[in-house]
């Protein structure tokens, strides 16, 4: 509950951007989680990969929200990072 009041405040106070989209993904993937452990008191996972033997952990929607938020989110802060590096040079 803390981390979904902390994205919303950054989420309000940032700019457009990736950013934005990356947080909004985040945001919306902890809610999803939230409702599922208070609706139903467990997170659901319907989406299992096999590969042959190898075995992906099982996911949900929201974990997928989650997983690529993070990362775009990881990307937009080494991009604003170089951008950042080359102006104060």
């Amino acid at each position: 509950m803390i981390a979904i009041i902390a994205i919303a405040i950054y989420l309000y106070r940032l700019p457009k951007g990736l950013e934005l989209v990356a947080l909004s993904l985040i945001l919306g993937g902890a809610v999803g989680n939230l409702l599922d452990r208070i609706s139903i008191g467990k997170v659901t996972d319907f989406i299992d990969v096999f590969v042959g033997k190898w075995h992906w952990p099982a996911f949900n929607v929201a974990d997928s929200a989650l997983t690529i938020g993070i990362a775009l989110f990881l990307i937009a802060n080494i991009k604003h990072g170089k951008e950042t590096k080359e102006i104060n040079l």
